[in-house]
């Protein structure tokens, strides 16, 4: 939201800089994201002055130029060299003098310098309207009215507007500072808590219908169809109008705070819906068939034809404003192209209302249509607010369009909207603040955000909330709207600290994410973040399972919560392959989402932290120094058993084929932990991912807690060497070496230290359903050497249980 600073002045006597009000608004909660100096004319035409030629002569030496002299009021006589072939002695123009930076209407900025042109000596310029941003002409320069003064800064001559606009971070429940009249009661509030002698206002502009001429009597009937969807309905006929440009004063005020002046009739209600926080409609009289107004919900299959050209189709849920036989606007949303204000209007009837904010807010998210009024009324406007926005409105448009007042104020108000009234403890809003603040300063920060003391108290007070105060509604608001102006940074931090502490020793799951992330990071794994909200298309339901949905998504894109981070990471790897980037390792630690109907309560959904790895494209970039080769199912594995490794938990392996690919399973404690798949073609040409990947998936909380019980143990360096043997074994086909290597240490627990297999072949010169494993084995003792008949007896009995328990034996 952007505030004009000279907007604020006019509200709010006071002489405080940019900086000191931007510090002041961000105490007090309306944060100031930032503010900048603007100018209605880029620039501001500094360095531009009013001159009065006195001669002109051809340049001897180009066709096309003239030699000047020109009074700029500085007592020295400027040479100026000029190539419009409207130049004569005696006129006043605007010159740039050296110095100067010009900002064209057209094209980039450039400095006056003083130079040569074809010999002659030039000290300026004589500007044309285009060359300082004026206008749009290059036919010649400007020529000013004879009485301009000589000297005089263009700036002022032509009432060029600098102002300073703080962009101000609103957040949503703070509509009643959506306007300029809010934040300067805000910064009133925080002066008076600082100086409580000083007792300033808000100097509110002053409305006066009754000073109005009355015009052709023209009133429209309106009617509330369905009240629950208007809570207040005022409006005015105004007569005799002509529309035509914004005087200088309106124009550069909308442009300061980045709103397209459009002409005198919209600009009045764009600016009273910034000073006030109250959005205006004006529609041509003339366009409302019947002379009604009529507040209704839209009919089956209605559409609209809006501003922006746009046809709209529109719901039964939709409010809007309609005339005796069609609709003109979107309630609340967007204005209609055929009932609004054009060149030929004459009559026009002002709307301001207060409409029901939770179907302002379904119509305007449906309709993906976020205007500025859409903004204030889904939050809520103040209903008491409609007819000071109306009278102001109506007021300056008969100053700005020669109009003249044409009906009573129509204003349909059926249940009144009071104040709400609260009891609020001097003594609890010590409590809560921290600090005991003086009840004068307390009683001041209410009245100066408007909220009246009705009764007092030694200890308490009887108030009345303003209505336009939506967020606050109980005594706690009250209190933390007292705190918010006296300030947070007032509140001294004591030097004792009285908590109540239990302690139970938990995982700490953000230790073991650094360091794991700190190993993937160091084998050459980039960690990426991805969205928890996703594409419907990627929803996967079962009998039992199904995504948790969004009830107000803000697209289809973006209208469930991810399931799984599979997805994720296919989006990162075909964004990086879309640049020529393909081999890629990632990871993400987020979390996955469900919805399982046969749970009750809260517990049908459930949440689960989530390690996901990726690999794909090539082992390493190509080098001259290695033979490069693609990465597979195994160079994923290798990275997630580091993982456990580094958590210091063991598990075991099978094998599993899922929707997205086949892999391997890791279970702990026979439970499924962590899963490495090979994606399959289908899922990737889904996810426009080129090549092979390979993803791993592991629960993280399930790691984190059997990380938690394992202990690490250091033991000094082995004094005794180990002994190798392998073993070259026939086994059938469906055998798998996780359950070799389960039944070897089952069959020697003390002396066997590792088994591996480095060695896999079926085919040729083997018999019908069998391959071979080539399998190494460690052996070492911790008290004495091995000796051979040890060694043999263990390989022996390996060799016995591998025949008895998978008829395995050895290839000769």
């Amino acid at each position: 939201m952007k505030i004009s600073y000279k907007w604020l002045k006019e509200l709010l006597p006071i002489n405080h800089t940019p900086e000191e009000i931007s510090q002041m608004l961000t105490d007090c909660g309306l944060e100031v994201e930032s503010f900048e100096e603007v100018e209605s004319i880029r620039g501001g035409l500094k360095g531009v002055v009013i001159g009065h030629v006195l001669t002109v002569e051809k340049h001897p030496d180009a066709d096309k130029l003239n030699l000047t002299t020109v009074d700029v009021g500085t007592g020295t006589i400027l040479n100026i060299v000029c190539g419009a072939p409207n130049v004569a002695a005696g006129q006043k123009v605007l010159v740039a003098t050296i110095g100067a930076k010009l900002y064209p209407s057209e094209g980039e900025p450039f400095d006056i310098k003083k130079s040569k042109i074809r010999g002659a000596v030039s000290e300026g310029m004589i500007c044309a309207e285009d060359e300082i941003g004026l206008g749009a002409s290059h036919a010649g320069i400007m020529v000013l009215p004879e009485d301009a003064p000589i000297g005089k800064d263009a700036a002022a001559y032509f009432n060029i507007d600098n102002d300073v606009v703080f962009e101000i971070g609103l957040t949503p429940n703070r509509i009643d500072a959506a306007s300029h009249i809010g934040v300067a009661r805000d910064l009133a509030a925080v002066i008076n808590a600082k100086n409580i002698n000083n007792d300033l206002e808000v100097q509110l502009p002053h409305n006066d219908l009754s000073t109005l001429q009355e015009g052709e009597h023209s009133p429209v009937q309106v009617n509330i169809q369905h009240p629950e969807s208007c809570v207040r309905y005022s409006g005015i006929s105004i007569s005799n109008i002509k529309v035509a440009e914004s005087p200088a004063w309106l124009k550069n005020r909308l442009l300061a705070i980045g709103l397209r002046p459009i002409n005198n009739i919209v600009d009045v209600t764009n600016y009273v819906m910034h000073e006030c926080a109250q959005p205006l409609h004006a529609f041509d009289i003339s366009k409302i068939e019947g002379a009604q107004i009529n507040v209704r919900f839209a009919h089956e299959n209605e559409k609209l034809i809006t501003l922006d050209e746009a046809t709209r189709e529109l719901q039964t849920t939709d409010v809007v404003i309609a005339d005796a036989s069609k609709a003109m606007c979107i309630a609340g949303v967007f204005g209609g192209k055929d009932s609004g204000v054009s060149e030929s209007t004459t009559s026009i009837f002002i709307e301001s209302a207060c409409f029901n904010p939770v179907l302002v807010r379904k119509t305007s998210k449906r309709l993906n249509l976020k205007t500025d009024s859409s903004f204030r009324f889904e939050r809520g406007t103040d209903p008491n607010n409609t007819l000071y926005a109306l009278e102001r409105a109506a007021q300056l448009i008969c100053e700005l369009a020669g109009g003249k007042i044409a009906s009573e104020i129509t204003d349909h108000y059926p249940e009144k909207v009071n104040p709400k009234v609260i009891a609020f403890s001097y003594e609890n809003s010590d409590r809560l603040i921290g600090k005991a603040i003086e009840h004068k300063i307390v009683n001041v920060i209410l009245k100066s955000l408007g909220i009246e003391i009705l009764e007092k108290g030694s200890d308490a007070l009887k108030i009345a909330i303003p209505t336009a105060k939506v967020d606050v509604t109980r005594e706690a608001d009250v209190i933390e709207e007292v705190l918010r102006i006296y300030g947070y940074n007032n509140i001294e931090l004591t030097n004792k600290l009285n908590a109540s502490v239990s302690y139970t020793a938990k995982p700490d799951y953000e230790k073991w994410q650094q360091q794991v992330s700190a190993l993937l990071a160091s084998v050459g794994y980039s960690e990426i973040m991805g969205m928890s909200l996703t594409s419907s298309k990627h929803a996967i339901e079962t009998d039992t399972l199904a995504p948790v949905k969004i009830l107000n998504p803000l697209s289809s894109e973006l209208s469930i919560l991810r399931q799984t981070l599979l997805n994720t990471g296919l989006e990162t790897i075909a964004y990086n392959q879309n640049r020529k980037r393909s081999n890629l390792r990632l990871f993400e630690f987020g979390k996955c989402y469900q919805y399982d109907a046969t749970a009750e309560g809260l517990k049908k959904y459930s949440e689960k932290y989530i390690l996901s790895m990726f690999v794909t494209g090539a082992k390493h970039e190509d080098s001259w120094a290695m033979k490069n080769s693609e990465v597979n199912l195994f160079s994923l594995k290798s990275a997630v058993e580091l993982v456990f490794k580094r958590t210091g938990i063991k598990t075991s392996v099978s094998e599993i084929t899922d929707t997205n690919g086949y892999g391997i399973s890791y279970l702990l404690n026979e439970k499924p932990m962590a899963k490495v798949l090979h994606i399959n073609k289908s899922t990737l040409k889904n996810a426009d991912v080129k090549g092979e990947v390979f993803y791993a998936e592991i629960d993280w909380n399930l790691l984190v807690k059997a990380a938690n019980k394992s202990k690490t143990e250091f033991s000094e360096l082995p004094k005794y060497p180990e002994a190798k043997r392998d073993l070259a074994l026939l086994v059938n086909k469906q055998v798998k070496y996780a359950e070799l290597e389960k039944l070897a240490f089952k069959t020697e627990r003390k002396l066997l230290k590792s088994v591996n297999l480095f060695d896999v072949y079926e085919g040729k010169n083997l018999p019908e359903g069998k391959k071979s494993y080539a399998l190494s084995f460690v052996l070492r003792d911790e008290q004495a050497t091995l000796n051979d008949k040890q060694i043999e007896g263990i390989m022996s009995k390996l060799q016995q249980n591998f025949e008895k328990e998978f008829e395995a034996t050895l290839r000769s």
